[in-house]
């Protein structure tokens, strides 16, 4: 038996990827390929009602944008009736599950007098040792027999041991009276066979795993290794909602956030290795541990996932940077770059992904080079324009096509220019902002002239002589 970690992500496609279902992805992506394992990608599409062909493809963009890559092929839930039937019959044949026929009807009465009587409102069966002879010709369902009495212990990496009594659980029911399985039955039979050797998933499921150990104590197979982990809050303290802001993977993509940022900041909500809160996927991988995750609830704060998302903007590769820009305009349904805008982009990033927390500050550093003559400006840039005597820029521009373009030779030629015309440097500086940039907010002077080069940097200027 092969020893390899095998982890799975299994969302039901109901709507968009969710953010903390996006953590979860994210940890079972961790753990298994920090240890060179698998991890699977399973769509729970059991509910036909609810389920939608969209819902899976948004929940596969979100994962895509996130680079969370799986293995092998996507699998339906729903595909696999037939095998979780099967299982079901197994169990009804070797006396482990019973054909129950009470009807709605009789289990509310059950129930009722339960409740009158302050007695378990669990439903306990008639026919769960019934004889088969005496089976009536209606409808069934199938039902497990549960243990009836001693204690099941969920052995959790994340909760530590939780005992429950065998006297809380009912008999499950494992197939509906029109034959088809229930989502319990579902589950353990498809990570039994996915091989899923660890289920990392959220603390609301942490009542389901005693009930289905049931499943896998009847079938004889192993059971996984259990992690719950609690779910994330909003600032408030609060289960995360519409209310706190996004809760869509791909809407904070739209948003301009970058994936590295964004699976740097999921991994530390709720996750922690020492004191570090910037680390690299290859650091995460390496130290994402089930023993690292705490019992609290995390909560999402939007300062924190900005700050790191600016320091992963700051050290990405500018060709890597400038492709995941173009993803990012085309997810929030703004135009594409040209051809030119593109190289013209990738060629600024170095003096624009210093201090960008997102894309849209990012390109709204990028103006620079994005926008072209005539340079439209703002009313701050106007006034700096206007602030400067005539004939400044006109006299500056042969000094400009007779120097060497490179930063020394700029920074020497526009001090020695600001200093014979009596112009403090700053001045001199938000006059050429304003003539480059069309605002007052921008990259250093000499680096827009660098990135421009020496004719388009010149005719900018000749341009707001003119107007001046």
């Amino acid at each position: 038996m092969s020893d390899q970690v095998v982890t799975r992500f299994a969302p039901s496609p109901t709507g968009y990827l969710h953010i903390g279902g996006a953590r979860t992805a994210l940890f079972n992506w961790l753990y298994a390929r920090g240890r060179g394992g698998k991890f699977l990608l399973r769509i729970e599409d059991t509910d036909r009602e609810r389920s939608t062909p969209e819902a899976t493809e948004a929940i596969l963009k979100g994962m895509s944008w996130l680079g969370l890559d799986h293995d092998g092929d996507v699998i339906s839930q729903f595909e696999g009736a037939a095998r979780h039937a099967e299982v079901a019959h197994q169990l009804l044949a070797e006396g482990k599950a019973y054909k129950c026929f009470a009807t709605q009807e009789e289990i509310a009465a059950f129930r009722e007098q339960a409740r009158a009587e302050g007695k378990s409102t669990l439903f306990c069966s008639p026919w769960r040792d019934a004889d088969p002879s005496t089976h009536p010709d209606r409808p069934f369902v199938v039902r497990i027999k549960a243990p009836q009495d001693g204690t099941t212990v969920i052995r959790d990496k994340v909760q530590g041991d939780v005992t429950i009594r065998n006297d809380q659980l009912d008999d499950m029911v494992l197939l509906r009276s029109d034959g088809t399985p229930v989502y319990m039955l579902a589950v353990v039979v498809d990570d039994h066979d996915m091989g899923v050797t660890h289920v990392i998933r959220g603390d609301d499921h942490l009542n389901n795993a005693a009930r289905q150990m049931m499943i896998y104590e009847a079938m004889g197979w192993k059971v996984p290794v259990w992690a719950h982990i609690p779910l994330i809050h909003g600032p408030d303290g609060k289960k995360l909602s519409k209310r706190h802001g996004a809760l869509g993977a791909q809407e904070y993509q739209a948003m301009g956030y970058p994936a590295a940022g964004m699976r740097n900041y999921l991994a530390r909500l709720g996750w922690s290795h020492g004191d570090d809160e910037f680390f690299t996927d290859e650091q995460a991988k390496e130290w994402f541990d089930l023993d690292g995750i705490g019992k609290s609830p995390a909560r999402f704060d939007l300062k924190k996932l900005e700050n790191l998302c600016g320091q992963h903007i700051a050290i990405s590769d500018d060709a890597a940077l400038r492709q995941e820009i173009e993803e990012y305009l085309d997810a929030a349904g703004l135009p594409a770059l040209t051809e030119t805008q593109s190289g013209d982009l990738e060629r600024a990033m170095y003096c624009l992904k210093d201090r960008a927390r997102t894309f849209p500050e990012l390109l709204e550093k990028a103006n620079f080079a994005l926008t072209s003559r005539p340079i439209e400006r703002d009313e701050k840039a106007e006034k700096a324009l206007s602030s400067v005597s005539d004939g400044i820029l006109d006299q500056l521009t042969p000094q400009l096509q007779n120097a060497s373009w490179t930063r020394n030779e700029l920074e020497e030629t526009l001090n020695s220019f600001a200093e014979a015309n009596g112009l403090k440097f700053g001045k001199l500086a938000g006059t050429l902002r304003a003539a480059l940039a069309g605002r007052a907010v921008t990259p250093s002077v000499f680096d827009m002239m660098l990135v421009l080069g020496r004719d388009e940097t010149i005719a900018r200027i000749s341009d707001a002589a003119a107007q001046s």
